[in-house]
């Protein structure tokens, strides 16, 4: 049976297939068109889905949306109606695609996929839900998801058990933690559903000066972690910006300008704001274990890949085991759509095998061979060498030890926001000057964003405070204690950026300023090239973690492609490009050609 589900027109569409219950193929909407956060109709991640599957639109048995347009819909008229005739100009920007296309969703489904079968649309929260719990290690746990907004609910609580979820409670629009998040990102001058990740970068470099300003004005939070917002403060239900006069007076300037200089003073309000959602969250997670009795919890939604949260809840012990959802925001939706049509709707029985999630370590998009990359590099005429597969491994950890920047691209494509090994750029974690090198001269990014690690399963609590895999990413815990190095008075006296330049441990280019690190645990079931490697170079350089960060530019999505990957690396100072067995050495390349000149060929396999 094969079921596909989709999600799209709010940001990240995306497209799922499950095949007999087991997810076959997914991928987003961006990796093809190159626009990131692509919100249009997945039609490219739909073929992708289909053509890896060799099935037609006519060949699949249900397609399932992962929201109920009516719902959402109700919603914005509702909200429109409660502030007429403030937001008239919002309502005149939204009603056009409304009318013309969202509203006749199934209809616009059937046509372009040539479909005549069954088209579901379960609740939005419904799908993150699905997408937590149904692809998780449990047999039964609590989930919890928490985002921007769906239809009404921002966030909601219940248990799964089998086959079947069961909402329990939930807080509804315009009450939100995601829009309160996203309202600082905007404060602070960052675009709203995009630089959410720099906030939570950028706290550890602040104080938590605003966190009674926060909970005094802006949000009141219960016991239960359940939350009331002060609309006074915030402009998202009817205007075109997130933040209000009022919000800009509280905290007593307006905006920060995008690209403007950053100040101690953004650095603080985004530590406030962590603090304050950490602090929900944690309320959150204490209601949910008391309510429901459940030593499991799932997770999903955008504001479950805050991993700084989800490490404190983590560390706290308010639950045994904590599992998020890798692909947690609105692409991850096209697949908790997919699952929930499969198990809550046909009611078909749910295995877990061996307390393994089926996820198969997000590999599920696109993969290119050996033969069609090396059809590539000799139709553009681009120099390289040829690699024996024993040889892969041995070659990139010698570079990585001397260094070097290596654009590293094996096997399939990740489904969600994080490089995990199949898409990535990697680096040397003992290198002093790697932070600062990678983020301004390969992503040309700002200087404070953190790396990532990647560290073999096997040895992650030789490095980190963790006992436990993280293979997707999402759990952020310190560097272990004996790795850290001591600072100096005049160190510990330092504020903001200042901080960067600051040695804190035998893998400086991966321990952000508080001595944490967002840690990827590599396991040779799931991806036995890249344990591999770092096998390897924990056997010649004594460390077996390395730098790993998404194969992109700022601005840009993921590479899909050899064309996309060997045009980021040209465009960038990466040193070294390895594409399957192909390794590319920047100083034998020519000048880029043309992009319309390229010559490509690509099956999606």
């Amino acid at each position: 049976m094969n079921i596909l589900g989709i999600s799209a027109y709010y940001h990240d569409s995306a497209a799922c297939l499950i095949q007999d219950g087991k997810i076959s193929a997914a991928a987003q909407e961006e990796r093809f068109t190159r626009k990131k956060h692509d919100h249009n109709f997945p039609i490219k991640a739909i073929d992708y889905c289909l053509d890896a599957a060799g099935i037609k639109g006519e060949n699949l048995d249900y397609v399932a949306f992962y929201d109920k347009p009516f719902l959402k819909f109700e919603r914005l008229l509702e909200t429109y109606l409660q502030f007429a005739p403030v937001g008239i100009n919002s309502f005149i920007k939204a009603m056009p695609l409304w009318i013309k296309q969202k509203l006749w969703m199934k209809d616009d489904i059937k046509e372009r996929l040539n479909f005549n079968g069954p088209v579901l649309f379960p609740e939005h929260h419904e799908s993150h839900a699905a997408s937590a719990f149904y692809a998780s290690p449990f047999e039964k746990a609590a989930f919890l998801t928490v985002d921007g907004v769906g239809e009404w609910a921002t966030t909601s609580y219940g248990v799964g058990k089998g086959n079947k979820l069961e909402m329990i409670a939930d807080v509804q629009f315009p009450h939100s933690l995601g829009l309160l998040y996203s309202a600082f990102t905007y404060y602070t001058g960052f675009k709203v559903n995009s630089g959410e990740y720099k906030v939570m970068g950028l706290a550890p470099y602040g104080e938590p000066k605003y966190v009674d300003l926060i909970k005094d004005h802006l949000i009141e939070i219960k016991d239960d972690g359940s939350f009331k917002m002060n609309m006074a403060y915030f402009n998202y239900c009817v205007g075109l910006t997130m933040t209000s006069k009022k919000f800009h007076k509280l905290f007593g300037a307006p905006h920060r300008k995008p690209e403007s200089r950053l100040t101690q003073r953004e650095m603080d309000l985004a530590r406030s704001v962590q603090d304050v959602v950490e602090e929900v969250i944690l309320k959150m997670g204490r209601h949910i274990r008391k309510n429901t009795g459940m030593k499991n919890l799932c997770m999903a939604g955008g504001v479950a890949l805050n991993c700084v949260a989800n490490g404190k809840l983590l560390r706290e012990n308010v639950f045994d085991e904590i599992w998020i959802q890798p692909a947690a925001g609105d692409a991850g939706g096209a697949l908790g759509a997919a699952l929930s049509v499969w198990y809550q709707y046909l009611g078909n029985v749910r295995t877990v095998e061996k307390s393994a999630d089926s996820m198969q370590g997000a590999y599920l998009g696109p993969e290119f061979k050996n033969g069609e990359i090396d059809s590539f590099l000799k139709k553009n005429d681009i120099s390289y060498k040829k690699l024996e597969s024993s040889e892969v491994s041995k070659v990139v950890a010698e570079l990585i030890s001397n260094e070097n920047v290596v654009g590293w691209f094996q096997g399939r494509m990740e489904f969600g926001p994080r490089a995990l090994g199949g898409r990535s750029i990697l680096g040397d974690a003992r290198s002093t000057k790697m932070q600062e090198t990678m983020n301004l001269k390969i992503k040309f990014r700002e200087s404070f964003r953190p790396f990532a690690p990647s560290v073999r399963a096997e040895n992650v609590s030789e490095y980190f405070e963790l006992d436990r895999p993280s293979p997707y990413m999402l759990l952020v815990a310190d560097v272990h204690r004996d790795r850290q190095k001591k600072m100096t008075a005049e160190e510990i006296n330092k504020f903001g950026l200042d901080k960067l330049k600051i040695v804190r441990s035998d893998i400086p280019a991966i321990t952000h300023v508080d001595y944490s690190a967002r840690v990827q645990t590599v396991h040779k079931e799931t991806n036995p090239l890249y344990h591999e490697l770092l096998s390897e170079f924990e056997k010649k350089y004594g460390c077996a973690t390395v730098i790993n960060t998404s194969f992109n530019v700022r601005g840009e999505p993921i590479v899909c492609t050899p064309e996309d990957a060997y045009r980021c690396f040209m465009r960038t100072n990466m040193d070294y490009l390895v594409l399957e067995n192909y390794l590319l050495d920047k100083r034998d390349q020519k000048a880029l050609a043309n992009d319309s000149d390229w010559k490509t060929e690509f099956e999606l396999d």
